[in-house]
């Protein structure tokens, strides 16, 4: 029994460490972003059985067709909004314009592991699939001004990350809008991801850890406990060797 406990309050700690997962997620309108409208489109992710404290999320975005200097998305949760996509492209100089990249679409993952800023990917030699979609993962736009502003608007413009969503609960309804400013083609959202990560609180984790560890020092100074101890290293030893 005291074996048990001991292997228990381990497994315990390693499993307070981290909880991801994905969340899958429909969209209105069978996907299809209103052409030249402003009003656009939006969806929703139910997150429920998660540790009650965000520390890294990302998103993947599959959009087909349209023009991507045209596309406004943002992700929404608990008042905090994060561009995802704000007119890709849309400068007053560099290789942009006042239009925007004219790429078909997105294949891509927006998070803290992209190397560089998505509205100016054509600065950075892209990878372009056979839809024409652009693809890779990038740091999401982050430009929280109005989509309709003046070009060089948005070289200036502050961005907001996903470290805006962190140590919130992410325990609610996220919400994922997509507009078309301009019209001229039909954009699709194909789908959409949300990857979270989790942890528990610090005050939490720290008396969780603390207990374990107590437990364990308490139980190894059992003689029972320390002879299984010493079979297990001797057997552990014996599988190196062979090895």
């Amino acid at each position: 029994m005291k074996r048990q406990i001991v292997v228990f309050s381990l497994a315990l700690m390693m499993g307070w460490t981290a909880q991801g997962g994905i969340i899958y997620s429909t969209f209105a309108d069978s996907g299809n972003i209103p052409d030249g409208s402003p009003s656009g489109s939006g969806g929703t992710a139910s997150v429920s059985g998660f540790l009650p404290s965000i520390s890294d999320i990302s998103v993947k975005l599959n959009i087909s067709g349209g023009c991507n200097g045209d596309l406004y998305a943002c992700l929404s949760y608990g008042g905090v909004l994060v561009p995802l996509l704000n007119r890709v492209g849309v400068t007053g100089t560099g290789t942009g314009d006042a239009f925007g990249y004219e790429d078909t679409g997105f294949n891509v993952t927006l998070g803290s592991a992209g190397a560089h800023d998505v509205h100016f990917y054509g600065d950075y030699s892209p990878s372009i699939n056979g839809s024409g979609q652009l693809t890779g993962t990038w740091q999401p736009d982050g430009r929280a001004i109005d989509p309709l502003s003046a070009p060089g608007s948005f070289d200036s413009a502050s961005r907001v990350g996903f470290g805006s969503f962190n140590s919130m609960n992410p325990n609610g309804s996220w919400t994922l809008f997509v507009a078309d400013l301009s019209g001229g083609g039909q954009s699709q959202l194909v789908s959409w991801e949300l990857d979270i990560t989790a942890v528990p609180e610090p005050v939490n984790l720290a008396l969780g850890v603390f207990a374990g560890v107590f437990l364990v020092v308490i139980l190894a100074n059992s003689r029972g406990v320390r002879n299984w101890l010493h079979r297990w290293r001797g057997a552990f030893v014996q599988w190196v060797n062979a090895v």
